[in-house]
């Protein structure tokens, strides 16, 4: 039986917040392991939980009764007491004020804020305070909610926020047509040397020569992350007469048709493109993005606009490609440091063009920010569930101790799935298959895991119990799901799960099934999360640190090659198990490695004869 995100037809109950324990923010947190093939030391994990309270009634405190609720003399005791510490929209205010006595107090120190703090019970923010575990600490249990007015949560502890009970939201929809307005601002501006010229004539210049700028019609823009932001920067550029192409694994290709815009691989991306725009998060996977072997494989005179993070560039390698003459140009208006020291390179560079952060800054992006963390703020203390919740909620206690050992089998499924996937079409389709003898099986967290693990890799969104049918959706992915019933004992919640993902190409071809999609199946052995096949290849091996997949024609001495390279290269081998679908034909080899491998030591693996294809997975 299949369920859609829309109507799973598996046991799945209205999503609570009343539940008695609380999963870490990251959703990614281990259990205790008791055993390990091949290891002496057993891996310390961590799991909290902490009491809640009666059914809708989340926020609470078992004394809130006695608790007074506003420390402001005269203030009515019904209503919370909401704390802005930094400048927030009129709109928002009078929305905050209908529910809640609200206090402004801006440029708190961190000593003011940690006093203020334990009198209120929710905190409204931007990006210059700091809310760290002292802030959490000094709230003594009350502070129920924080509010990020934006999209980044850099300047919020979130295991903090989670282990004192505390929702943590944000708004991360408000600003996005001023981010793309700013990113089409740069992108004329630059083209025309406008900031250059209006400098010089305000120096006394007169210099039209100098300044003969490049026309867009017709050239070739590539906007690398076709998200909200980006998707709308495209429509404006298509409105330049430029040609659009994006690229974006998890793009929906449903949008970029109506668009007109065309989806390719990073490659294509860079290597045609005369102006690049930037509107990727800052994840491990897209840090450092643009580094010297990007900007190597650009053509000669490519211009780059970058209002996504500061981060995603190497700003070093894009100083040595602008005097190289790779790069004719850059306007940015994000920085790996924030504000740039007075002597940044960049910041100072002829061909550069800079603002300060200012993607969001217009009044109504700021009008329309603070209305929307407004609602989340008041939502949740109304013990509400909110979409755009960064940190966890809470689960009943009893299906979370049954099923933690394959919350993480769930999550690091979902995770090398996708890595599995090759070219620029997108996931669109996703397939779970619970084995189960259970007829009941609440699937929610482990759906939730597996979405996490296919989405958040590439997203700024933390995605957990709350959030993850909803950014599933926001994403264009379809997640249905079946559960295959096994005779048996139904003491044990689940034999396996399986992980499909339909009209994709692979970068490692034998994960393909016979059906056409990437699969991949797995099971909890002695509560570690182990991979058990992939495509029609059985394999074991545990689900820690790293993957290396190896398809090989079946032969003596396999193991002995692949081993005494990563021996060579020291890198530690954790499991190693080898499937065949008959002798002497072809195999399958999965080695689990601690670190990952340079690519110097993938290269050599993969120079061995009898090796017919390689992938790394990291986990």
């Amino acid at each position: 039986m299949a369920a859609s995100l829309n109507t799973p037809s598996l046991k799945t109950p209205p999503l609570s917040l009343s539940s008695k324990s609380l999963l870490r923010s990251s959703f990614s947190a281990t259990f205790p392991n008791n055993i390990r093939f091949s290891r002496s030391q057993p891996q310390s994990h961590r799991f909290l939980t902490v009491n809640a309270t009666a059914p809708g009634s989340f926020f609470k405190k078992p004394n809130a009764a006695a608790t007074p609720t506003s420390s402001s003399p005269g203030s009515s005791s019904k209503k919370p007491t909401v704390l802005v510490a930094e400048k927030l929209g009129e709109a928002g205010l009078a929305l905050l004020r209908h529910h809640a006595n609200v206090e402004c107090s801006y440029n708190l120190s961190p000593e003011e804020l940690r006093v203020k703090i334990a009198h209120c019970d929710a905190l409204i923010v931007r990006s210059a305070t700091k809310v760290n575990r002292a802030v959490f600490e000094s709230s003594g249990g009350r502070l129920k909610v924080v509010g990020r007015a934006g999209v980044g949560i850099d300047n919020v502890d979130l295991a903090a926020a989670t282990e004192h009970g505390c929702l943590v939201v944000n708004a991360p929809t408000a600003n996005t047509v001023a981010a793309a307005e700013h990113g089409i601002a740069l992108l004329t501006s630059m083209a025309r040397n406008v900031a250059q010229a209006d400098a010089s004539v305000k120096s006394g210049k007169w210099q039209r020569s100098k300044y003969v700028g490049v026309s867009l019609v017709g050239k070739r823009l590539a906007v690398l992350g076709f998200g909200k932001v980006g998707s709308e920067v495209a429509r404006r550029a298509k409105g330049l007469g430029m040609h659009v192409i994006a690229h974006d694994p998890y793009a929906p290709a449903d949008l970029a048709r109506v668009i007109g815009v065309e989806l390719v691989g990073l490659k294509e991306a860079i290597t045609t493109a005369d102006f690049i725009s930037l509107h990727m998060p800052l994840t491990p996977a897209t840090s450092k993005m643009l580094n010297a072997e990007a900007f190597g494989k650009m053509k000669k005179g490519v211009r780059i606009v970058n209002v996504a993070r500061g981060g995603v560039i190497d700003e070093d390698a894009l100083w040595r490609a602008l005097n190289g003459g790779i790069v004719a140009q850059a306007a940015l208006d994000v920085f790996t440091e924030e504000p740039p020291t007075k002597d940044n390179k960049l910041v100072q560079h002829e061909k550069v063009t800079v603002t300060p952060h200012l993607g969001a800054s217009t009044m109504e992006a700021q009008e329309g920010v603070a209305i929307e963390i407004a609602e989340a703020v008041v939502g949740a203390l109304k013990g509400e569930l909110a979409a755009t919740a960064v940190n966890a909620p809470m689960v009943p206690a009893e299906v979370l101790n049954e099923l933690k050992p394959y919350v993480e089998l769930a999550e690091k499924l979902g995770r090398l799935a996708v890595q599995l996937v090759a070219g620029g079409r997108g996931v669109k389709t996703v397939k779970v298959s619970y084995s189960s003898s259970r007829a009941d099986l609440d699937t929610r967290l482990l759906r939730a895991m597996i979405t996490k693990g296919i989405i958040e890799p590439i997203c700024n969104i933390y995605v957990n119990l709350v959030n993850a049918d909803y950014t599933a959706k926001q994403r264009g992915l379809r997640i249905t799901e079946e559960c295959i019933h096994l005779d048996g004992s139904p003491e044990c919640p689940l034999e396996s799960i399986k992980v499909q993902i339909a009209n994709v190409e692979s970068k490692f071809a034998s994960s393909k099934s016979e059906g056409g999609d990437i699969r991949v199946e797995g099971q909890v052995k002695y509560r570690i999360p182990h991979l058990t096949k992939v495509g029609s290849f059985e394999v074991d091996v545990s689900l820690e640190g790293s993957i290396i997949l190896c398809r090989q024609v079946d032969q003596p001495g396999m193991i002995g090659k692949v081993g005494s390279i990563l021996g060579e290269e020291n890198v530690n081998v954790s499991f190693m198990s080898v499937g065949r679908i008959a002798p002497r034909t072809h195999a399958v080899m999965a080695i689990g490695v601690d670190e990952p491998p340079r690519k110097e030591s993938l290269k050599r693996i993969g120079e061995i004869p009898a090796i017919e294809e390689l992938v790394f997975l990291k986990l």
